[in-house]
């Protein structure tokens, strides 16, 4: 997508520039403003030991009505990917506007694991505590939230809404990671962490000596938590009828029984949830862009905007 290049509104320039004073003297966040309703800022994170960026899309009429307050959409972005993600592949700008909602699209870091890491960055407290306190302070959110992800973001999607139950009205998953313990995941999840150059255990430990750990942090093993949430699950079967295109092909092959392990537990538990499972496809934006769209009526009914 391209940025969009209509002006800035005087208040969004005035709100940047205060920050970024502010930043200097005391460490607050700072915001860049990209166009008339899209916001970067820098977020100091105790969770992280570090500033990190969320990228925002504010309401259309946002100057306009100052005391309004608003459900927010989080976007989380995939495996070694940025949280520009959203605004740089799909149309979300032009999609949202006019839908009186803020779009919040948080960092996850180089792997786009947003979990709290063994002895590390701890991202699930920056994007479920830090980033939601700076949009209520800042940004006139509101408590109503619901969230969506791509690959390792849809891994969060859901292990965030399993983990910490009533958090959000909504989630959707497109070809997520969701049960991180289904034969061969461990090892794909490993070498998501080593392409970073980053040890593998430091993640959530060894699999086998630390299970507990990795039970704690599998969608799977908290499916429980996600009774009550409306929920969204596509994937697809990658190499069997593709079109060719072999490695991410391969990839959303490897995660098809994840997927599905994932929808069988909820099936179990008799947790309602919105499923696509598709033949072929390919772990890109391709699929994810129209499986934004297939889930946005459940999205749009969690936030109360229109669809």
């Amino acid at each position: 997508m391209h940025r969009r290049t209509t002006a800035v509104s005087r208040r969004t320039v005035t709100k940047a520039a205060a920050g970024a004073s502010l930043a200097v003297l005391f460490g607050a966040q700072t915001a860049a403003a990209l166009g008339s309703r899209t916001v970067d800022v820098s977020v100091p994170s105790a969770a992280l030991g570090r500033s990190a960026p969320v990228r925002l899309i504010l309401p259309s009429g946002f100057d306009a009505e100052p005391t309004r307050t608003y459900p927010v959409l989080y976007l989380l972005h995939g495996a070694h990917d940025d949280y520009t993600s959203w605004t740089r592949e799909t149309d979300i700008e032009a999609f949202t506007e006019g839908r009186n909602l803020i779009v919040a699209m948080p960092d996850a870091g180089p792997t786009g694991i947003p979990t709290a890491w063994r002895g590390g960055p701890d991202y699930e407290t920056f994007q479920l505590t830090e980033v939601p306190a700076l949009l209520a302070r800042d940004y006139r959110a509101s408590g109503v939230r619901v969230v969506a992800g791509v690959s390792t973001g849809g891994y969060g999607a859901m292990a965030h809404a399993a983990r910490h139950p009533g958090t959000f009205a909504a989630a959707a998953s497109y070809s997520g990671i969701l049960d991180t313990m289904a034969p061969g995941v461990p090892t794909l999840v490993d070498a998501i962490v080593a392409r970073e150059n980053l040890a593998p255990t430091s993640l959530w430990g060894n699999p086998f000596l630390n299970l507990l750990t990795w039970r704690d942090f599998n969608p799977r093993d908290r499916a429980a938590g996600l009774r009550g949430t409306a929920l969204y699950v596509s994937s697809g079967s990658g190499l069997a009828g593709g079109t060719g295109d072999w490695l991410p092909e391969a990839l959303e092959s490897a995660l098809w029984p994840s997927a599905h392990s994932f929808t069988d537990t909820l099936a179990l538990l008799r947790i309602p949830a919105t499923t696509h499972f598709y033949a072929g496809g390919g772990h890109s934006w391709a699929y994810w862009k129209q499986e934004f769209t297939a889930s946005w009526p459940m999205l749009a009914r969690g936030l109360g905007v229109p669809q």
